[in-house]
C-alpha cells in the first residue's frame, strides 16, 4: 500500500480568479498525478458530501458528467465510489473525511477497470472552499517533488544560535557583577537583594528530568486538558522574561527615568508602561495563537525571550551538573522519540504525538520556535505548514553554553569556552539539519547538540590544563580581584 501526499489546487470564478490548494492522499499505486500544474486538467467541482456514493441511486442522473465530484467517506469502499462515480460519468473523486487523513487502501485486482484518480481530503477544507472561493470552484490534483532543503531551517538555525549566545553572553554580564559586588562590600548587600538566579545541584538535575519525563506522560494521556495549563503558563513566564528581557535594554538608556512612589517604594514610570506591554502581548497571542498568518511571529518573540530569561537566571554550578543534565535529557529524548513507538498501541511515538497534538488535537503545546515553511509542497499542506525547534533544543545546551561564560569570567580565560562552545552548538545544529534532510523523518536534536557541546568544552578544559576546575567549579569567590 502506498499513501502519497498531493496538492488539489482550487479556483473560484471571480475576476481574478482566487486560488488555494489543500491537501490530499492518494494511492501512486492507483494513479499517477502530473508534477506540474502546467499538465493538469480542471474540472468544475460538484459538492456531493450530502451523501456517501455507496449505490448509484442516492444521486440524480447527468448531474457527475465529466465533473470532480467530492463525497463522505461512508462505510462501503473507496474503490467501490470510484466505479459507482466513473459509472455516472465523473472524471475524478475526492472523498472527504471528518477524522485524519489516513492511506488509501483496496484491493485494486478487483477493479482494473477504474480509472479515474481517487483522493482523500479533509471535510474542513471542503467547507473552507467554498467559504473562499464560492459555489462554483474549478479543481485539478498534481503532486510536486519533496524539495531537497527547506530554507526556513536557515532561519531556525539563525534564532537558535542568537539566542544560546545572546544567553550565554547574558549570564556572563550577570556573574562579572556579583564578582564586581563581592570584591565591593558596600555593593555585596544591594546585588544579593537583585540576584534572582537559581542554582542547579545534581540532586535538582534529576529531580527536573523526572519532572519532564511525569509531564510528558501526563501529557500523552491528558493532552486536551493539560494543553490549555501549559498555554496558560506560557503566557505568565513569557510576558514575564519578555519584561526582564526589555528592562534589561532600557536599564542602560539614560533618559526617561522618572518615578512614582507608592507604599513607600518608588518605580520608574517607563518600567510600568514596560509591564503593561509584555502582558498585553501575552494576551494578544492567547487570543490570536491559531493565526497561522502571524501569530507565529510573536510566538517566537515570546519563545526567545523565555528561553533568554531561562539561560540566564539558571545556573549550572560546575561542569559535572552540566553533563548530568544533558546526558540525562539526551537519554529522555531518545527514549521517547525512538523508543515509545514499541510501546504505544498506534506505533507512534509519545513525543512526536504530544507535539503534533494527540488525536488530532487542534491546539499545540507553545514549546517551540515556528518558522512557515518556505518551500511550496504537499508536506507543507498536510503535515506541519511550520519548521519547528523545542524550546528544550535551545535551553539546554544553552545552560552549558552559560556556564562556559561564566567560567570565562571566573577564570579570565578570554572567552574561549564561550565562543568554542557557541561554535560547537552551532555545527550540532548543522548536524541535525543534514540527518534531517537525510532520513526525511523528525530527529531529537538534542542527540547531536549534546555530544558536540559536552566534547568540545572538554577538550577545552583537556588542552588548557584546567579540567579538574572546570569539573568542580571555580572558586572564584576568594580568588576574584577587580
Amino acid at each position: 500500500v502506498a499513501a502519497d501526499e498531493g496538492i488539489l489546487h482550487a479556483s473560484g470564478s471571480g475576476v481574478p480568479p482566487v486560488t488555494k490548494d489543500y491537501c490530499i492522499i492518494y494511492n501512486s499505486n492507483w494513479v499517477s498525478l502530473p508534477k506540474t500544474l502546467d499538465n493538469a486538467t480542471f474540472r468544475t467541482l460538484e459538492n456531493l458530501t450530502s451523501t456517501v456514493l455507496c449505490s448509484s441511486a442516492e444521486v440524480p442522473s447527468g448531474i457527475m458528467k465529466d465533473k470532480a465530484v467530492v463525497v463522505m467517506r461512508g462505510n462501503c469502499t473507496f474503490l467501490e465510489k470510484a466505479r459507482i462515480a466513473q459509472s455516472l460519468g465523473a472524471k475524478m473523486l475526492l472523498i472527504a473525511s471528518k477524522s485524519r487523513l489516513s492511506a488509501i487502501s483496496d484491493n485494486k485486482t478487483d477493479f482494473e477497470d477504474v480509472t479515474l484518480p481517487i483522493a482523500l481530503i479533509r471535510y474542513n477544507d471542503i467547507v473552507d472552499m467554498q467559504l473562499v472561493l464560492g459555489n462554483e470552484v474549478n479543481v485539478t490534483l498534481y503532486s510536486p517533488p519533496l524539495p531537497e532543503f527547506d530554507y526556513s531551517m536557515v532561519v531556525i538555525f539563525l534564532i537558535a544560535v542568537f539566542t544560546v549566545a545572546l544567553g550565554g553572553y547574558w549570564s556572563g554580564v550577570a556573574e562579572l557583577e556579583n564578582l564586581k559586588a563581592i570584591a565591593s562590600p558596600g555593593e555585596r548587600e544591594t546585588r544579593w537583594k537583585k540576584e534572582e538566579n537559581v542554582t542547579f545541584t545534581p540532586v535538582t538535575v534529576i529531580l527536573f528530568v523526572v519532572i519532564c519525563c511525569v509531564m510528558l506522560v501526563l501529557l500523552y494521556f491528558f493532552y486536551k486538558w493539560l494543553v490549555y495549563v501549559i498555554i496558560s503558563v506560557f503566557c505568565l513566564a513569557s510576558a514575564m522574561s519578555l519584561y526582564n528581557c526589555l528592562a534589561a535594554l532600557i536599564g542602560e538608556i539614560p533618559f526617561g527615568q522618572c518615578r512614582i512612589t507608592c507604599s513607600n517604594k518608588t518605580i520608574e514610570v517607563r518600567l510600568i508602561f514596560l509591564a503593561i506591554f509584555c502582558i498585553a502581548a501575552a494576551v494578544v497571542w492567547a487570543v490570536f495563537r491559531n493565526e497561522d498568518r502571524w501569530a507565529w511571529i510573536l510566538q517566537d518573540i515570546l519563545g526567545v525571550a523565555f528561553c533568554l530569561n531561562f539561560i540566564k537566571t539558571l545556573k549550572m554550578p560546575n561542569f559535572k551538573s552540566c553533563v548530568i543534565l544533558l546526558g540525562l535529557l539526551l537519554l529522555y529524548d531518545v527514549f521517547f522519540v525512538f523508543i515509545t513507538p514499541f510501546i504505544t498501541k498506534n506505533g507512534a511515538s509519545i513525543m512526536v504525538e504530544v507535539a503534533a497534538g494527540p488525536f488530532g488535537n487542534s491546539e499545540k503545546l507553545p514549546v517551540v520556535i515556528r518558522v512557515p515553511r518556505l518551500e511550496h509542497s504537499p508536506s507543507t499542506l498536510c503535515d506541519l505548514p511550520f519548521s519547528l525547534l523545542g524550546f528544550g533544543d535551545i535551553i539546554v545546551p544553552g545552560l552549558l553554553v552559560a556556564y562556559c561564560r561564566r567560567f570565562d569570567v571566573q577564570t579570565r580565560s578570554s572567552s574561549i569556552y564561550y565562543i568554542s562552545c557557541t561554535i560547537a552548538y552551532a555545527v550540532g545544529m548543522v548536524l541535525t539539519f543534514i540527518v534531517l534532510a537525510l532520513m526525511k523523518m523528525g530527529q531529537p536534536a538534542l542527540l547531536y547538540l549534546v555530544p558536540c557541546t559536552l566534547i568540545t568544552s572538554s577538550l577545552v578544559a583537556w588542552r588548557r590544563k584546567e579540567m579538574k576546575k572546570f569539573w568542580k567549579g571555580s572558586s572564584y569567590q576568594v580568588a576574584w580581584r577587580p
